[in-house]
Formats: C-alpha cells, sequence, structure tokens
C-alpha cells in the first residue's frame, strides 16, 4: 500500500517542483535565465542584426518619401523635411537603442509581477500534499481491493506528471519568445523610418508587450490555483477507498487542468484583454 502512497506523492511532488520553478522563472530576467549564456548569444545576435536593421531603415525611409511625397517640390518644403528628417532620427534611434528600450518595458512588467505576488501576500506557491485521510484509507485496504487503486493511481500520477511538464513548458516557451524578439528587434523597428510602413513596427512593439504581460496572467493563474490547493478537494471519509482517492485525484487534475489552460492560453487573454 505505501507503493501507492508514494506514487501519488510522488506525482504532485513533480507538480510542485514545476509550480516553484515558475515562480522562480517568473522572477528572473533574460539576462539571468540558466547563468546568461543565452541572453549573451541573443546580445550578439541583436548587435549582428543591427546592421542589416540599419539598412533596411534606409529603404524604408526611401519608399516612404516616395509614397507620402508627390513630387521633389514638396520633400524640398522645410515642414516636410523637418518631419522626415525626425521620423528618421527616431527610427534609426529604435534601432540603435532597442535592445535598452525592450528591457525597459520588461522590467516594467516585472515590477508588475511583483507587485501583484506582494499584494496576493505569496512569496512562493503552496506545495499540495496528500491529505491523511486518504493515506489512511490506503493503508488500510487489503490486497483485492488495492488493485483497482493501483489504477486509478497509476492514471492519477501520469496525467498530473504529464500536466506538470505541459504547464512548464508554457512558461519556458514565453522565455524562448522573448530572445527570438530581442534578437530579431532591428529588422522590424526599422519599419519606423516609413510612414506606409511603420504598422509593422507597432506590432512589433505591441507584440513584444504582450509577451511580457504573459508573465502577469500567469502569476495570477497560480496565485488563483495556490489559493484553491489551500483547501483540498473534499471526500467523502466513509466511502470506499478506491472511491475516495478517485475523486479526490479526479476534481485534483480539474483545478490543474483550469490552470494549464490558462498558463496556455496566457497569450491569447492579454492580446484579449489589450485589444490587440
Amino acid at each position: 500500500m505505501n507503493w501507492i502512497v508514494e506514487n501519488l506523492q510522488n506525482a504532485l511532488d513533480t507538480w510542485n517542483g514545476k509550480l516553484s520553478e515558475i515562480w522562480q522563472l517568473l522572477t528572473q530576467s533574460p539576462e539571468t535565465f540558466k547563468g546568461g549564456g543565452i541572453w549573451h548569444v541573443v546580445v550578439d545576435i541583436h548587435g549582428a542584426v543591427q546592421a542589416i536593421g540599419l539598412a533596411l531603415l534606409v529603404l524604408f525611409f526611401v519608399v516612404g518619401v516616395v509614397k507620402t511625397c508627390g513630387s521633389f517640390a514638396e520633400v524640398k518644403k522645410p515642414e516636410h523635411a523637418v518631419k522626415l528628417f525626425i521620423r528618421f532620427a527616431l527610427a534609426k534611434a529604435a534601432i540603435t537603442y532597442g535592445l535598452e528600450l525592450m528591457m525597459a518595458l520588461f522590467r516594467i512588467v516585472q515590477g508588475l509581477i511583483s507587485t501583484i505576488m506582494n499584494a496576493a501576500g505569496f512569496g512562493a506557491a503552496s506545495d499540495m500534499v496528500l491529505p491523511d485521510s486518504i493515506v489512511t484509507a490506503i493503508e488500510n485496504v487489503d490486497f483485492f481491493n488495492s488493485i483497482p487503486l493501483w489504477a486509478v493511481t497509476l492514471l492519477g500520477g501520469l496525467f498530473i506528471t504529464v500536466l506538470s511538464f505541459i504547464m512548464i513548458m508554457s512558461v519556458y516557451g514565453r522565455f524562448f519568445k522573448l530572445y527570438l524578439y530581442t534578437a530579431i528587434a532591428p529588422v522590424p523597428l526599422a519599419a519606423f523610418a516609413g510612414e506606409p510602413s511603420q504598422s509593422i513596427g507597432k506590432a512589433f512593439i505591441k507584440s513584444y508587450a504582450a509577451v511580457c504581460l504573459e508573465g502577469a496572467i500567469i502569476v495570477l493563474a497560480c496565485i488563483i490555483f495556490s489559493v484553491f490547493a489551500a483547501s483540498p478537494p473534499a471526500v467523502d471519509p466513509n466511502a470506499a477507498a478506491v472511491t475516495q482517492v478517485w475523486s479526490y485525484v479526479g476534481e485534483l487534475i480539474f483545478n490543474m487542468l483550469v490552470l494549464v489552460g490558462t498558463v496556455k492560453m496566457a497569450d491569447r487573454v492579454v492580446r484579449e484583454m489589450m485589444g490587440l
């Protein structure tokens, strides 16, 4: 019977470990993630792509001038010339200091995440432990009645383990998206140089902000789940052990599915909230 208890508790320990890892990841910056090795490579790529971004800057600027100005005489007007110069200068600054601007935006969102955590009073995710009533019920089961218990605990433990890995993959996916956006940033930011193409740059900034805000949605989802976990699923102590375990595991998996679904849909939730 101890094997059944250990199997369930091991699955819960896996879930607790992944949930704790999520809390750590959400308070980390890309610069410190995995020792900062990935960030150094991304920054090097960003620097190399800047040269391409500056070349595209001129291209987008020329195309913008051609499309917005009907003739060369319009370009010679002081108001048009100043407007074009300011646009070019701002686009050049966006490419040159794009990394600093993106990290400033990321730090603002990290401050939001810290505020949410402090306001909720959660320094870490609540650990889930198998209730004593379930442990007692399992230990009092004879051999023949323990056979269906093995099946229930195997399925339940497998589901919980799979859900924990799906959830942590979604959070790792957010970090990878942050690296991808940072590495390629100079190319879409160069689009600000031309008025017809500026929508590309705006869409890039909005998408990057949405990726950053995913962290706040994931934190909120984890906090709500932690409140759920603080009060374990109600189980009838007079029912058979198999019924008790099935009821407990079933409700637990349902709550976990809600959390995993919210974490996976964090990007969609942010885009719906922000109208992106």
